[in-house]
């Protein structure tokens, strides 16, 4: 039993382990419509020394550091919540406005897994 107690352990590590990988990895995203919301969006992850934060361009205040289990789901979440305000569907095109409602970006919608996409991911 003793010379089978290091294998269970390290077998019992490294199923935790896998399982915490597959927790904290961030969602599948289209590229093309990503990229381009995401020119918009006032969220961003910032690399610093101590690891990595969420900083917004319009509040140089707003700093949040989420553990590294949960980075992506807090980052998500935040563009989520910026995605339902200003993105609107209008027949096949992905309309992105300001604060003012003033239109930004007009972006067709070119297949079912982009709208997909963003019903999922920004929740419209």
């Amino acid at each position: 039993m003793k010379k089978y107690l290091p294998l269970a352990l390290f077998l019992g590590f490294a199923f935790i382990v896998f399982f915490a990988f597959l927790e904290g990895r961030p969602s599948p995203k289209n590229a093309r419509i990503y990229k381009t919301v995401q020119k918009y969006s006032p969220y961003y992850l910032d690399k610093r020394l101590g690891g990595l934060q969420i900083m917004n361009k319009e509040d140089s205040d707003f700093k949040e550091k989420p553990t590294n289990k949960t980075l992506f789901k807090e980052f998500e979440r935040l563009e989520k919540e910026w995605g339902e305000k200003h993105l609107n569907i209008k027949d096949n095109s992905l309309i992105i406005v300001d604060k003012n409602g003033t239109t930004l970006k007009e972006l067709t919608i070119q297949n079912k897994n982009e709208m997909a996409f963003i019903h999922t991911y920004y929740g419209i």
